[in-house]
């Protein structure tokens, strides 16, 4: 009797194991400051035919928003599936476990759930983890991997006497391989060729540095684009009856980089520039494809879901702006693209709002695991299946200025399908305050106003819109952010 039951339960764990042999391998492919500047996204300008073929094959979240547009804070919170007031991440002086010792990250989720998990790149940012070497140990099955570069500069540069500037094209025609992402994509496809035959399905991480500054990519590249015909911003000063704190002056350009003049940026400096950052969105094409190629030829297509997200948007010059750090459109705006083969049929183009911390409950249904209790996002999945599917009102940004009472003002937007909302919080959000006196608020309408060139919250005729929104945001915000505020008496 005993044997029995023993051959019995041998079986059931036999059986058990083949089931989750057969759940989908996870490529997640993470790319630095890419904003929505691909042709799926409808940008004719880029050139981007690997991850345009992608999105065909898959769900583009067309309004999709990071939750705070700068590195640390925005992957934190993607890769835990909680918001930056949550992970307590808003800057580089915090690191996650430091304010969570229990955290579990989404890479992590999937370990403990029987996943391979390995990283490679920039995938958390290290100022906010535990390093630039390990990246969040806790998470991988295996050591993080970092590119070994040394025939480029600390800064990335190819030739020495080009550090400080914000742009490199080398005379000569360097393969991918000479910068670090394509070393990256050596790596990674290393790890698909080692995981092929794997009795575990993989979650590979696989971080790319560019589109960041500065602007280095190999030659060709560059050639693809024509100078002259680069776009520039139409519209490059602050909306009308904006707060003036809302304004960044290009911080990360200007404390970074060398010769950069006060103001408007002269028209051939933002001409080299805008021609730097897709002459690196095409680099990082060609790698995307070269790992698509990869997943084919190992036989791993079918059975893998692919997600691709940069971690937040870009000011190219738009209100007078670079990089990122604002609640605006061009920095919150974030390209999200999922894919997988095992669906029949993919919603395409979704323009419901959604936001990074909706990939985590997305990916743990798509592959049959428990989504955790803590994850604050929403499960894309019925969207990605039939676009009418209902889906949450908002999406939601954050970022902070130093003004107010506390020195601690926090803007929080609330993008839905036609307007964003910016309600700018006095607290000292830092010390757990989530409550705080409303000092300022913002209102954009992009479908008359797309370029953001006025603000309409004390705009007559918006007003009842607005009075009905916030009645909305207000609802959302303390169920969801456990955020509220007073108005100024």
């Amino acid at each position: 009797m005993k044997k029995s039951i023993l051959f019995a339960l041998f079986a059931l764990f036999v059986v058990t194991l083949g089931a989750q042999d057969q759940r989908p391998n996870v490529l997640m492919i993470v790319v630095d400051d890419l904003k929505p500047a691909t042709g799926a996204y409808g940008d004719s300008f880029a050139i981007t035919p690997e991850m345009d073929r992608l999105a065909s094959r898959g769900s583009v979240f067309l309004n999709n928003h990071c939750q705070q547009a700068v590195c640390g804070a925005s992957r934190a919170s993607a890769l835990t599936g909680l918001r930056p007031d949550t992970v307590q991440v808003w800057d580089f002086k915090s690191r996650m476990r430091d304010q969570l010792p229990d955290l579990v990250t989404l890479p992590q989720h999937f370990l403990q759930n029987g996943y391979h998990t390995a990283s490679l790149g920039k995938i958390f940012d290290p100022r906010c983890c535990d390093g630039r070497d390990t990246n969040d140990a806790a998470s991988w099955s295996q050591p993080h991997w970092t590119a070994d570069t040394p025939n480029l500069t600390k800064n990335h540069f190819g030739n020495p006497a080009n550090e400080g500037k914000t742009t490199e094209c080398l005379p000569e025609n360097v393969d991918d391989n000479f910068y670090g992402d394509g070393l990256r994509t050596e790596r990674a496809i290393e790890i698909l060729k080692e995981q092929k035959d794997s009795e575990k399905p993989f979650f590979l991480a696989v971080g790319f540095k560019k589109p960041h500054l500065p602007f280095v990519a190999p030659k060709k590249y560059w050639n693809l684009y024509d100078r002259e015909s680069v776009p520039l911003a139409p519209f490059q000063q602050m909306p009308e009856d904006a707060p003036a704190f809302h304004f960044q002056d290009s911080w990360e350009l200007r404390s970074g980089y060398k010769n950069i003049p006060e103001g408007i940026l002269p028209e051939d400096m933002q001409r080299r520039m805008v021609h730097g950052y897709y002459a690196c969105v095409s680099y990082i094409d060609a790698q995307v494809g070269r790992l698509l190629q990869e997943l084919k030829t190992q036989g791993l297509e079918d059975n893998t879901i692919i997600v691709l997200w940069g971690d937040h948007g870009w000011h190219l010059g738009d209100h007078g702006m670079w990089c990122k750090h604002t609640n605006y459109e061009q920095a919150t705006r974030s390209p999200l693209i999922i894919v997988d083969p095992r669906m029949e049929k993919s919603s395409g183009r979704i323009k419901r709002p959604t936001e990074f911390v909706d990939i985590a409950p997305t990916l743990a249904e798509l592959c049959g695991i428990p989504a955790l209790p803590e994850f604050q996002g929403q499960s894309l999945v019925s969207l990605m299946s039939c676009d009418s599917a209902d889906s949450k009102p908002f999406a939601v940004s954050q970022f902070a200025r130093s003004k107010g009472a506390a020195n601690n003002l926090m803007g929080y937007a609330f993008r839905d399908e036609r307007y964003r909302v910016i309600l700018w919080i006095d607290m000292a959000f830092k010390k757990g305050e989530r409550s705080g006196e409303l000092v300022s608020t913002e209102m954009y309408d992009y479908e008359t106003d797309p370029g953001e060139t006025r603000n309409v919250a004390g705009v007559a005729e918006y007003t009842p819109i607005l009075d009905n929104l916030m009645d909305k945001i207000r609802e959302f915000a303390l169920e969801h952010l456990g955020v509220s505020w007073r108005t100024q008496d």
